[in-house]
C-alpha cells in the first residue's frame, strides 16, 4: 500500500511541475507575439505590470482608480492580434471582480473615470487553455480598448 501511495504521490508532483512549465512556456510565447505586434504595430509607450498585462493610457481620465470592489461603468471593444473583433461591449455597470477576464479586470484599476487604456492581455489572463467555448480559441492574446465611463 505505501508502494501505491508513494508512486501516487510521485505522478501528481511530476504533473504539478509539468503544469507550471505549461504555463511558464505559454506566457512567454504570449509575451513574444505581444512584443512582435508592437513592433509591427509601432506601438511605443506601453507597461507591463506585474501580473503580465500591457497597458497604455490614451486618454487619460482625472480623479481616484478603481478597485476590484468598484462598480465601473464601461465600454470596451476586444479583438485578437490579428485584428479580428470578437467582443463589444457598449456602456454597461458592473462589479470589476465580476469581469471573466482576469486581465480586464487587472488593467481596468489602471486608468480613471474619463479615461481610455488600451489593454494586451497573455491567455492566461484571457480565457486561457480552454477559450470562452463560443469562439475564443485557446491561449488567444487579447486587445481591449476600455473607456471608464465612472464609477463607484
Amino acid at each position: 500500500m505505501k508502494k501505491y501511495f508513494l508512486l501516487f504521490s510521485v505522478l501528481i508532483i511530476s504533473l504539478s511541475a509539468c503544469n507550471k512549465k505549461d504555463v511558464a512556456t505559454q506566457a512567454a510565447i504570449d509575451d513574444s507575439k505581444i512584443q512582435a505586434y508592437f513592433k509591427a504595430n509601432n506601438i511605443t509607450g506601453t507597461t507591463k505590470d506585474a501580473s503580465g498585462v500591457y497597458y497604455k493610457v490614451l486618454i487619460p481620465g482625472t480623479g481616484a482608480y478603481p478597485t476590484s470592489t468598484s462598480n465601473v461603468k464601461v465600454s470596451w471593444t476586444g479583438k485578437y492580434l490579428n485584428g479580428q473583433g470578437f467582443d463589444a461591449v457598449t456602456s454597461t455597470t458592473m462589479l470589476v471582480s465580476g469581469i471573466v477576464q482576469t486581465g480586464l479586470q487587472i488593467g481596468i484599476e489602471h486608468i480613471n473615470a474619463g479615461g481610455r487604456i488600451l489593454l494586451f492581455l497573455p491567455s492566461a489572463l484571457g480565457y486561457g487553455v480552454a477559450g470562452d467555448g463560443s469562439g475564443v480559441p485557446a491561449n488567444a492574446v487579447l486587445i481591449y480598448t476600455v473607456d471608464l465611463q465612472g464609477f463607484y
